[in-house]
């Protein structure tokens, strides 16, 4: 016992409103810590499973930061319910680097077009020799046959002696194979005449090269 005398802070009443009230808030501090040391040590275990479990079962180093990044963002939106909601820069979508390469256009060239306009190899072709050469219309026929042509008749020239090598066509619609034949053996004369048994005729005349 004490030699002084009681007064009256000795007087404790027996309940007091005050009491516990340090307590409870030491209590709500550690409550409102445990998500946030439970995400830490998450993160923690997921960091070293990633640097130290994953690169010996092949994964690379980039790939073990990806996952950890996407461990720690897991965590920390856990302990952090507010930010969980997506910011409009995470949600847009990335643009794209590159445009698509515009694939080849299957519509032929305009040149190519007209050049293939009116024209039918498939219409039989006559070559006659009208000079004293010997195997020129041969020689012009295989021409015209390698190019695509179906050359029908090779022989010598009976009609009226040419001047200058000349191709006849039937009618009209066999003009343009008739420029044809003139552009691949170097030819511009070309005349229309229904003479002849078949639709184009490649008369070789004197000075033809």
């Amino acid at each position: 016992m004490t030699k002084y005398a009681r007064d009256e802070f000795d007087r404790v009443p027996e309940t007091s409103t005050r009491q516990g009230v340090h307590r409870a808030a030491a209590a709500s501090r550690r409550r409102s810590l445990a998500p946030i040391l439970a995400a830490g040590c998450v993160a923690l275990a997921i960091g070293l499973v990633a640097f130290l479990i994953l690169p010996k079962l092949g994964f690379s180093a980039g790939q073990a930061a990806n996952v950890t990044a996407g461990a720690s963002a897991s965590a920390t939106s856990t302990a952090s319910p507010g930010s969980a909601t997506p910011s409009p820069a995470q949600t847009r979508p990335e643009a794209a680097g590159t445009a698509p390469a515009a694939s080849p256009s299957a519509t032929p060239s305009a040149s190519a077009t007209a050049t293939a306009a009116g024209v039918d190899k498939t219409q039989p072709v006559t070559v006659y020799n009208g000079t004293t050469t010997a195997g020129l219309a041969n020689r012009v026929g295989g021409t015209v046959s390698s190019a695509g042509w179906v050359v029908a008749e090779k022989g010598n020239w009976s009609g009226v002696p040419q001047q200058t090598s000349v191709i006849f066509y039937s009618s009209a619609d066999q003009k343009g194979n008739a420029k044809a034949l003139g552009t691949l053996l170097g030819i511009d004369t070309l005349e229309e005449s229904a003479e002849f048994n078949t639709p184009l005729v490649v008369v070789i005349g004197p000075g033809f090269q």
